[in-house]
């Protein structure tokens, strides 16, 4: 263990180098490593001393959840890639070659979902403006430079593409002036998401950098800040070298005027146990900031209402406001950890029903697609027909917002590309996307 000098854990990363050794106390053998470590070519690896120690059950691995939401899986990607990966790792084949082989296969997984790329990113005059995204009217997403790595990545994260190294798939800027005029020349904008990765990798001199032109916008009325920092390193608003001045940040942005929005990622009510956390979330509860919690429903990690309900009652006591359960991305390994829809509608309504209504502020499930946020509602009989009731929580064309529509009961569908629509040719952001596109 490594200690500071208040007697506390330093931050220590763990990556793929360290792999084989971290898998070996998962009682794994020989030919599993190698195939996990083949896996791990193709997507991002990383996690820390703290998730390690504190979080897994190393008694319950490979099957315990903490494991399973951190360290890559032999069965996530299609066999004949695994094999292939593995064979070459096997004969020390040279890095290069193995990284074409697996850039061929993170080409097949769709690394940029919903338009990020041809429909998300803004433009002044006929130039795009990297580093940021532009989705919904009054939402810009911001992807500061230095932000864009994590304390430990996620096993089904959907951003999977900004860790690789590839300089084609990451977004990223650190040109603050130009985030600022734009957000200016847009005064629809109301909230600003800086986002990643985890925008609380970076040190407090840093965020502040990004942070303080934004207090000066009358326009906007909130700064929400995406990140897993409270699950996966708590010690970062606690006992790090500058917890307290990140802590001043969040009440400068207060006193701004600004609601300060932590949108905090939980996956798994374990993530919630440590006295840590609850000292963080204290801290940041009294900066004036609010913390809102969301999380994806994952196949083998938290695909059970009693998780979820645990999941927000826990965190109602803890102050925290119960946000959203998102349906897992079309990208990255998808197919392994996908809930069907029908059993995701299932699992949120037996959750929902288990809390009381202050828990009710989350929403789901919720799927981000190209169109906007689909929530669905439920699964219902209209004349004589089974069917999917969906609306939209939020889109790009903000007649569609709150608006409900019906999609052919599938039991099998696990995305919004998965669904046709029921009495009708096609559904009503059809003609929408269809515009977007046509403007590109």
């Amino acid at each position: 263990m490594i200690l500071n000098q208040a007697g506390t854990r330093r931050f220590r990363a763990y990556t793929s180098k360290h792999l084989d050794e971290l898998l070996q106390r998962a009682g794994l053998g020989d030919e599993e490593r190698l195939r996990v470590r083949a896996v791990a070519t193709v997507l991002p690896f990383r996690t820390n001393a703290y998730v390690v120690e504190e979080l897994i059950d190393w008694s319950a691995a490979p099957d315990d959840p903490i494991y399973r939401l951190v360290f890559p899986q032999a069965d996530m990607l299609p066999e004949t890639d695994v094999a292939r990966l593995a064979d070459l790792l096997k004969a020390e084949a040279p890095n290069a070659e193995i990284q074409v082989e697996a850039n061929r296969v993170r080409a097949r997984l769709n690394p940029h979902p919903a338009g990020q790329k041809e429909l998300n990113v803004p433009r002044i005059g006929d130039e795009p403006v990297p580093g940021l995204q532009h989705k919904y009217p009054e939402t810009v997403l911001f992807f500061p430079k230095q932000g864009q790595t994590c304390h430990a990545y996620c096993t089904y994260c959907f951003r999977w593409a900004q860790f690789v190294g590839d300089a084609d798939l990451k977004f990223a800027s650190d040109d603050i002036d130009q985030m600022v005029g734009y957000i200016r020349r847009h005064p629809e904008v109301t909230s600003v998401l800086i986002t990643g990765g985890d925008a609380m990798i970076m040190g407090e001199p840093v965020i502040r950098r990004y942070i303080e032109p934004l207090l000066g916008l009358e326009q906007l009325e909130s700064v929400r800040i995406g990140t897993k920092a409270l699950a996966y390193w708590p010690q970062r608003f606690t006992t790090d070298p500058d917890a307290d001045s990140t802590l001043e940040l969040f009440e400068q942005v207060v006193a701004a005027g600004k609601n300060l929005a932590f949108m905090a990622h939980f996956t798994h009510p374990r993530e919630l146990d440590s006295p840590l956390v609850e000292s963080a979330v204290r801290r940041i509860l009294d900066s004036g900031a609010t913390i809102r919690t969301q999380a994806p429903l994952i196949r083998s990690i938290n695909d059970d209402p009693a998780v979820w309900s645990g999941m927000w009652r826990r965190q109602l006591r803890m102050g925290m406001i119960p946000y959203y359960m998102f349906v897992e991305r079309d990208t990255g390994p998808q197919d392994y950890f996908a809930v069907p829809l029908a059993r995701a509608y299932e699992i949120f309504r037996d959750a929902y029903a288990s809390v009381s209504g202050l828990c009710r502020t989350v929403r789901g499930p919720s799927m981000s697609a190209t169109p906007g946020k689909v929530c669905v509602d439920g699964v219902t009989e209209i004349a004589g027909e089974q069917v999917f009731m969906l609306h939209f929580i939020q889109a790009r064309d903000p007649s569609l917002v709150g608006r409900p529509f019906f999609a052919k009961y599938d039991p099998t569908a696990a995305w919004l590309s998965d669904l046709r629509p029921a009495f009708a040719d096609r559904f009503p952001f059809e003609a929408a996307v269809e515009d977007s596109l046509l403007l590109v």
